[in-house]
């Protein structure tokens, strides 16, 4: 399958972490430790899939999110967030409202998270065939 992956999480464990087992399922990744990096990135690397979290400093994954696709970029995004039970569904729920395709609350498990990125890619694959027909 494969395809390209934008990574980006101000914790640089987790985003080792992430960046790791999507190599491990044979996908090319680039990361980034925050939201103006992430739409620097976007825009010079034009990924399958963005894999964001929502609080970050310089511009949180919600202004990510709104300027990668307003950018006009057809990746899918997960949005992911730990800020505190409530707070955190708050900001997926803000995250899906404004162009997220999935959002995840961490803690989650990395086969979780692959599973997710699996089915929005064949999705974008799938699509790509069909227009091509």
């Amino acid at each position: 399958m494969g395809g390209k992956v934008l990574v980006m999480d101000d914790d640089a464990a987790l985003l080792r972490l992430m960046s790791l087992a999507f190599k491990a399922e044979g996908f090319s990744t680039v990361c980034a430790d925050n939201g103006r990096k992430g739409i620097r990135m976007a825009a010079a690397h034009h990924p399958d899939l963005v894999v964001t979290d929502i609080v970050m400093p310089d511009i949180e994954g919600i202004g990510a999110i709104r300027e990668i696709k307003g950018a006009g970029c057809s990746a899918k995004v997960i949005a992911i967030s730990g800020a505190g039970r409530a707070r955190g569904a708050d900001y997926l729920s803000w995250a899906k409202h404004l162009g997220a395709d999935a959002v995840l609350a961490k803690p989650f498990r990395m086969s979780e998270l692959i599973q997710i990125s699996k089915a929005l890619i064949a999705d974008i694959q799938l699509n790509t065939v069909q227009s091509r027909g």
